[in-house]
């Protein structure tokens, strides 16, 4: 690493640009840019690097060459999808390469650029790839919400919700548990105030968001 090359200590909660390149002069240069507009950056030179390291939480984009010794950026995209990591993918190839990238952009990665590009070109992949990660993150939280909530009900709550999201009325419902429908309007209220939800539009989406 080039010593002239200003160290950035990172915020909380910021964004990381993470680079993945095995050839020392590529990550030197993308730090150096990366750093001389406000990023916070980390480089390393193989996957497994990386991986020993990194957090599927993190947030951020990763610039991620394609073909690399030992393990291939192709490999470590399908590692990170596994652990549901939520960064951003940016792919850089050489020439020959562009049918793995394509491979990679519909295996989910945001962009790829091909060597040699411009600082402008990056820059520009990198700020769409932010604002994607952003909008991930924030799905991510309000998934994470709605999972605390609805572990917060009892098994009779969890009954009434899944029977409440298929459109039943009380009555039915109450006919179906074998309870009364003054029970299930004390538990369906009940419910309700638990995972926030203001009308049966709320607890249905809240249900896709649960993926139940």
């Amino acid at each position: 690493m080039r010593k002239d090359v200003p160290q950035l200590t990172k915020k909380d909660d910021q964004h990381s640009i993470f680079v993945v390149d095995d050839e020392p002069e590529i990550r030197d240069a993308l730090r150096l840019l990366l750093e001389s507009v406000g990023y916070y950056v980390e480089c390393f030179a193989t996957a497994d690097e990386f991986l020993n390291q990194f957090e599927p939480t993190r947030k951020g984009c990763l610039i991620l060459d394609v073909k690399m010794p030992s393990m291939s950026g192709m490999t470590l995209q399908e590692k990170l999808t596994s652990m549901k990591a939520l960064l951003s993918i940016i792919m850089i190839s050489g020439h020959g390469e562009i049918p793995m990238v394509v491979k990679a952009v519909q295996n989910g990665a945001i962009d790829f650029l091909q060597k040699p590009f411009s600082g402008q070109e990056l820059l520009n992949c990198i700020s769409n790839a932010l604002e994607v990660n952003e909008q991930r993150h924030n799905h991510y939280r309000i998934k994470h919400n709605a999972q605390k909530k609805f572990m917060t009900l009892t098994p009779r709550e969890h009954e009434i919700f899944l029977q409440v999201i298929k459109g039943k009325f009380n009555k039915v419902i109450a006919y179906e548990l074998h309870i009364s429908t003054r029970t299930v309007e004390i538990h369906r209220a009940k419910t309700m105030e638990k995972m926030g939800a203001k009308n049966l539009s709320d607890l249905i989406n809240l249900s896709y968001l649960l993926e139940i």
